[in-house]
């Protein structure tokens, strides 16, 4: 074990990704999860690397034969990185959106601040999802650079090049290369033409717009959080962008509304109708120049 977190410490590639990563400082508590592939594994050798005090989680979705077998392989890698090991089992039934039925589950079988494997390429991809999606800016600005997300920075070929050098046993996922899934179609055959068109690399560029977008919608927030949203005649006055946003940040306190609830909403601050349904047996009313939620 202290053989390989020596050869961790000076290893020059451990160097040079741990300079670009976001975890806390050392001897911080923290949890990854780790599912074994080369993504994750990345995480886990970066964290214990770090210095902090790392307990990795695997959880098994029960989706395939031989799934058993992936989370000793994550227990064996934790512990010679002398890290501490959570094993869950969960069980997935297979349907329809099995993709992400999955990966809700597998959050709620971890701690709300779990640290993930996501790379400057999966932000790239979420990006595309959310444009495919009809998202607005703060879709467009995907995950946040934070240590939620702390290998974020770092290019996939960066992950798998890292478990190659340490010899690394990885496990290969085969439905990431599924086509039934959106988001490998966006990864194995929109991104490679999108590459071939533009010849650039666009991983790299919606990486950095998202950062752009992020700014940017943040900037708006802040400016539609002084918006009294229930006072419809400055509700109504506002700039749109502002006013949307507004009511988007007051009924999220309920659920997140989709866009076309938020116009019901403004026609109502207009004074073209005197209430509208929000969802949830909920509704929007109008009485002497403001706006109230009430349960039906």
């Amino acid at each position: 074990m202290k053989a390989l977190l020596v050869q961790l410490e000076k290893h020059p590639l451990v160097i040079e990704l741990l300079a670009k990563c976001d975890f806390p400082s050392a001897g911080t508590k923290i949890s990854c999860a780790v599912s074994g592939g080369p993504d994750s594994m990345a995480l886990l050798i970066l964290a214990v690397a770090s210095g902090c005090e790392v307990t990795a989680i695997h959880v098994d979705h029960s989706l395939r034969v031989g799934s058993e077998n992936e989370s000793k392989l994550v227990e064996n890698l934790t512990k010679n990185l002398g890290a501490n090991f959570i094993s869950k089992t969960i069980r997935v039934e297979p349907g329809p959106n099995l993709e992400a039925r999955a990966r809700t589950s597998r959050f709620e079988a971890m701690p709300h601040d779990v640290m993930t494997g996501h790379t400057a390429d999966d932000q790239a991809e979420t990006v595309l999802i959310n444009l495919l999606r009809g998202a607005g800016l703060s879709g467009l600005a995907g995950m946040q650079r934070n240590q939620r997300h702390p290998i974020l920075a770092l290019r996939r070929s960066s992950t798998h090049q890292l478990c190659a050098k340490l010899e690394i046993e990885v496990v290969e996922d085969p439905s990431n290369t599924d086509p039934r899934f959106q988001r490998n179609r966006i990864r194995h055959e929109l991104i490679p033409l999108m590459d071939a068109i533009s010849q650039r690399d666009v991983a790299a560029i919606l990486d950095r717009q998202a950062d752009i977008f992020r700014e940017d919608s943040m900037l708006l927030d802040d400016l539609a959080k002084t918006i009294d949203v229930t006072d419809a005649k400055l509700l109504a006055s506002a700039p749109i962008a502002l006013a949307r946003r507004a009511i988007r940040q007051w009924l999220t306190e309920i659920y997140p509304p989709d866009a076309a609830t938020v116009e019901r909403v403004l026609e109502v601050a207009r004074g073209a109708t005197l209430a509208c349904e929000i969802g949830s047996n909920r509704e929007v009313r109008r009485s002497q120049q403001r706006l109230q939620i009430f349960t039906k």
